[in-house]
């Protein structure tokens, strides 16, 4: 947890003995950098001539001083330069706080003060600024060290944060950090519960998380059994968990918007908390980080409890399905046909393609019970999203153009990327099978396996306005992104759920 402070006090004056300052590329002298010339370091100028640096984006300078006989480091960070329409691109921002938080703990600070940059060069509002300056701090500075016993490996956490603002922009601010803070938070809780092991994150410990945040935030919640799930029809939950030791769940959270007449959308998030691939098993490093496989459940029961903080003005309907996928005995088998909540049935010709049947049910109970106006299911579902798009953009598909703009808006405002690729009717015809209504698996001839994936799943949305991400890529070990860590869950979607709900409007 970080303490944020906002002031209109002059960085040199703050406690913290790490003052940060940001700087876009070809930057001329504010009047913050005049005080540190003025007061610190008379040839400034010259210093950043030495290091050749010029605002560049990435680029940084550490500087250590002193200032009253106390040890100081003055970190200078670049923005990078502006684009086209004279701005800079908040992401460059983002990255950025990132950079300095890797700074902090490789000086081992805990406590750092920030001349925070003008939102007009960004083109966005003070209290924007605001909350992307405090979910990115808390972002950059999460660390999984729970299993690390070490306390030299475990690093130093950054617990405060001052921002130095122009004193009209010090409500707005700390209005932004409020809601930002909350987001962060969220981020990091999905990030925690996804990369704790599979022993510690199994279905029942899903279900006991929505629990707690469920009696925290006076959420309503159902959690439906195994053997509710079964004597339910839903097939494909059910199924999957065959093979498993541990039972499966179905988990629901209602958030209920006091705006009368308030429209409803539904977040339905894959589940699997451990997947082996079943009897058509994984090789062995593919298995490695399928710890991974709930990343889809794990975001959505996060962002149910920002937006219970938050209150957005539309109701909220938060749907997990978690099973394990095992091989045993008892597992489902290529060959075997099931049959889901709605009817539909599929034949299983590949047991890795786990995610859809689990979804298919979660997907179709929804529609029917909630009639949501909107629905949005998030999923690491197919590793064929990862070779389309890599680390850097979710796989976005769907057939209501209107949906799609709403979520590529939030995704843009809050910087969880995506992009649309195709779902044209060409790619129905490789879930086919003469046995069954649908296959599990796609045509080796049509390939394509995210946009089939989807067809898919279509089968289970009824009329309900509906779009599918794939966080296959970009759920764990994103490399090159500065708030992200290697080898660690990235809370995708989280932040484009909360921005959607938030500014959802009919």
């Amino acid at each position: 947890m970080i303490t944020f402070h906002v002031t209109d006090k002059d960085v040199l004056a703050q406690k913290s003995t790490f003052k940060v300052f940001f700087l876009e590329e070809g930057f001329t002298f504010s009047s913050h950098l005049e005080s540190v010339a003025k007061e610190i370091f008379p040839n400034l100028k010259a210093l950043f001539k030495h290091h050749n640096f010029t605002g560049a984006l990435m680029t940084s300078v550490v500087v250590p001083t002193t200032i009253n006989k106390v040890i100081v480091s003055c970190v200078f960070v670049g923005l990078g330069s502006k684009g086209k329409a004279k701005t800079i691109d908040i992401e460059n921002y983002r990255r950025a706080i990132g950079l300095v938080v890797k700074h902090a703990s490789a000086h081992k600070v805990d406590s750092i003060a920030c001349v925070l940059p003008s939102a007009k060069l960004f083109a966005v509002d003070n209290a924007y600024l605001g909350q992307q300056t405090a979910s990115i701090f808390t972002m950059a500075a999460y660390h999984f060290n729970d299993f690390i016993t070490d306390t030299a490996r475990k690093g130093v956490e950054l617990k405060d944060v001052t921002l130095c603002v122009d004193n009209g922009a010090k409500k707005d601010i700390e209005k932004g950090i409020k809601v930002g803070d909350v987001i962060g938070i969220a981020v990091n809780k999905a990030r925690h519960w996804i990369d704790l092991p599979p022993i510690s994150m199994t279905p029942e410990h899903m279900a006991d998380r929505a629990r707690s945040i469920a009696k925290e935030h006076n959420l309503k919640l159902t959690i439906f059994t195994e053997e509710q799930i079964n004597k339910m029809g839903m097939g494909g939950l059910a199924a999957v968990s065959r093979g498993s030791d541990l039972d499966c769940k179905l988990i629901i959270m209602e958030y209920k918007s006091k705006v009368k007449n308030a429209q409803t959308i539904a977040f339905v998030g894959k589940g699997i908390t451990f997947d082996s691939g079943g009897l058509s098993i994984k090789p062995a490093d593919s298995m490695e980080s399928m710890k991974d496989d709930m990343s889809g459940a794990a975001a959505v029961i996060a962002t149910m409890q920002a937006l219970a903080q938050l209150k957005p003005n539309v109701n909220v309907i938060g749907v997990a399905p978690v099973a394990e996928n095992m091989p045993s005995g008892g597992a489902i088998r290529p060959g075997d046909i099931v049959t889901f909540y709605n009817g539909k049935t599929a034949e299983i010709k590949n047991t890795d393609a786990e995610g859809r049947l689990i979804l298919a049910d979660a997907l179709s109970y929804t529609a029917k019970h909630y009639k949501p106006d909107s629905m949005v299911d998030l999923a690491t579902l197919t590793g064929a999203c990862s070779y389309f798009l890599g680390p850097y953009f979710t796989g976005m598909l769907g057939l209501h153009d209107d949906l799609i703009e709403k979520v590529e808006r939030a995704a843009k405002v809050s910087g969880d990327r995506v992009w649309r690729l195709p779902l044209d009717e060409d790619y129905k015809a490789a879930i086919s099978t003469p046995v069954a209504d649908l296959s599990n698996t796609g045509s080796s001839k049509i390939k394509s396996g995210t946009i089939t994936a989807t067809w898919f799943l279509h089968n289970f949305v009824g009329d309900v306005p509906w779009v599918h991400l794939d966080i296959a890529g970009t759920a764990f070990d994103v490399p090159g992104i500065s708030y992200y860590r290697p080898s660690s869950a990235t809370g995708a979607g989280v932040r484009l759920m909360i921005e959607l709900a938030m500014e959802w409007k009919k």
